[in-house]
């Protein structure tokens, strides 16, 4: 989808029914002893307080950078067409990971901390939180400084600068290059692994896979497309509200929202027939016929 996305979405998963933008991370598998995989469902975020949402990619839009030195800046919401991407599917090993990119083995839902960067080498009894960005680290987040003129470029990745330096030193200011202070987007996706705590390999080795057949981890990424309608992000980038303060499932704030029900009423149609859930013998993609 190109153009201007707020204008053209029709319903949206989304609390804000304003926010038409489209978030993406891989689908994660588990791979059983025997060869076969299986698809991880992902389940709602402590902070949803609705069990019924069905969904649980979190994602949070900061006015501010915690531990920036940059704090006095405008914050420009993107602009209808912009898109950027985080992580790369190619790193296989820790010296080419992403700081920011990260997991996080939950004892509770509301587990926080003890992020690695590549998957838990043990069972976690209430699953696996990928993070993109890691918000361990307040400074580790999606590049929030912006060049002021490109939507995209050609590795969805140039037009936008990040000045975090790692651990809880203060990120700098944007550079010239990319001088334009842009909101700060992260995404939490919570991964229901319990089912498969039974079926850990004998041998102790890790058994989750991304669908792009990382078994590592170390190539988590994650994709951003804008897609907030007129100048709603704008609106609440002006305002100082924080997470229920700015509206949630079915209660009014700074933004428009809508109930749990009309959330999961929203879906978009398959257009690729190849069976993605249940015991397969490949990694979906993997065995299909490309046709030109």
């Amino acid at each position: 989808m190109t153009g201007d996305i707020g204008e053209q979405g029709t319903c949206t998963t989304c609390a804000y029914t304003e926010d038409f933008s489209n978030y993406w991370t891989a689908a994660m598998y588990f791979k059983h002893s025997n060869g076969s995989y299986k698809r991880v469902k992902i389940y709602p975020n402590a902070q949803l307080d609705a069990a019924s949402i069905k969904g649980g990619m979190t994602i949070y839009y900061t006015q501010k950078d915690f531990n920036s030195s940059d704090l006095g800046n405008y914050i420009t919401a993107f602009p209808p067409g912009f898109r950027m991407t985080v992580g790369n599917p190619t790193v296989n090993s820790v010296n080419g990971s992403q700081k920011g990119l990260a997991y996080t083995c939950l004892d509770t839902i509301l587990t926080r901390g003890r992020e690695t960067q590549d998957f838990p080498k043990k069972p976690c009894s209430a699953g696996i939180m990928a993070i993109q960005p890691s918000t361990n680290f307040l400074s580790s987040h999606f590049p929030a400084c912006w060049d002021g003129k490109s939507l995209d470029s050609p590795n969805h990745q140039d037009h936008m600068f990040s000045t975090t330096k790692g651990g809880f030193q203060p990120a700098g200011p944007c550079p010239p290059s990319h001088p334009v202070r842009v909101p700060q987007v992260a995404y939490e996706t919570m991964w229901n692994t319990t089912e498969f705590a039974d079926m850990w390999p004998s041998d102790g080795s890790q058994p989750f896979v991304w669908s792009y057949s990382d078994g590592k981890g170390y190539g988590t990424h994650a994709d951003y497309v804008f897609g907030w309608k007129g100048d709603s992000l704008q609106r609440v980038m002006n305002n100082s509200c924080m997470f229920h303060d700015c509206g949630s499932p079915g209660m009014q704030g700074i933004l428009k929202t809508q109930t749990v029900e009309e959330m999961n009423k929203c879906a978009v149609e398959s257009t690729v027939v190849e069976e993605v859930d249940g015991w397969l013998e490949h990694l979906p993609g993997y065995e299909m016929t490309i046709i030109d």
